[in-house]
C-alpha cells in the first residue's frame, strides 16, 4: 500500500476504515481479474485514495472517503456517464449523490455485487469508448 494512502486509511475511524478498506479491496479483486485494466496506481487526489489506470489508461479513476457526518462514497469522474448508469441500473438498491457518487452507509452490509459491477464499469470506462 502506498504509505500516504495508508496514512489516510489509518486516520479513518474503525467503522470507516473497515468498509473503506473492503472497497479497496474490491477494486484490487476486479482489477486483477481483467487484464486490459492493468495493474492499478494508488494515490491521493485531493487527500483522498484514488485508483487509477495509469498505463493502460483504460479506466476513469475511483477515489474513496467519508461523506457527510456519517457515511462513507466511492467517487468518480463527474464528467462521465458512470453514476448515471448506475443509478439506472440499480435505483433503489444504492444511494448516490448527484453525478459523483455511490453513497454507503458503513453501518450496513456493503452490497459487494452491484458494486463490483460500478467498479468494474469505472475501470474498463476507457475500453467502451475506443
Amino acid at each position: 500500500m502506498n504509505i500516504s494512502v495508508e496514512n489516510v486509511f489509518n486516520n479513518y475511524p474503525v467503522k470507516y476504515r473497515e468498509s473503506l478498506m473492503q472497497i479497496r479491496e474490491l477494486i484490487y479483486d476486479i482489477a486483477s481479474k481483467i487484464p486490459e485494466i492493468g495493474e492499478l496506481e494508488e494515490s491521493l487526489k485531493w487527500g483522498q485514495p484514488t485508483y487509477s489506470t495509469v498505463k493502460t489508461k483504460a479506466g476513469s479513476p475511483i477515489r474513496l472517503d467519508r461523506f457527510g457526518e456519517d457515511k462513507i462514497a466511492i467517487f468518480f469522474h463527474c464528467q462521465t456517464s458512470l453514476v448515471d448508469s448506475f443509478r439506472t441500473m440499480f435505483q433503489g438498491n444504492l444511494e448516490f449523490s448527484k453525478n459523483r457518487a455511490i453513497v454507503i452507509d458503513p453501518n450496513k452490509e456493503l452490497q459487494t455485487n452491484e458494486l463490483a459491477i460500478c467498479i468494474e464499469m469505472a475501470l474498463t470506462y476507457h475500453l467502451k469508448k475506443r
